[in-house]
């Protein structure tokens, strides 16, 4: 994975907000088989403690990195975690960690 994507990456979700978003978001992917993966930002409104504008900013933010992609239906905005990005990540983490020798 190229260093500079990954780096955007973390910066995303370097702000407690948008890692707070991102889990809610992620939360309904693994629920998927009730929403299909999906996850419509005003049902999770409620459970953050911030305002509309603040959450469509961090929304666009996670969205400009990779992590999720958005689809507008109607008035309501539905979030979907980038399932291959978040495996990519994982990927490069694992390997990381494996190709250094072990702190004693």
């Amino acid at each position: 994975m190229d260093i500079k994507k990954t780096a955007k990456i973390f910066k995303a979700l370097s702000n407690s907000n948008r890692l707070e978003l991102y889990i809610k978001i992620a939360e309904a992917y693994e629920t998927g088989f009730e929403t299909g993966g999906e996850c419509c930002v005003a049902d999770i409104m409620g459970c953050l403690n911030i305002g509309a504008p603040t959450i469509s900013h961090h929304i666009k933010e996670l969205a400009n990195a990779d992590l999720i992609t958005t689809e507008k239906r109607g008035k309501f905005l539905i979030c979907r975690i980038n399932e291959q990005l978040v495996a990519e990540v994982g990927k490069m983490l694992v390997l990381n960690r494996l190709d250094k020798n072990p702190i004693r």
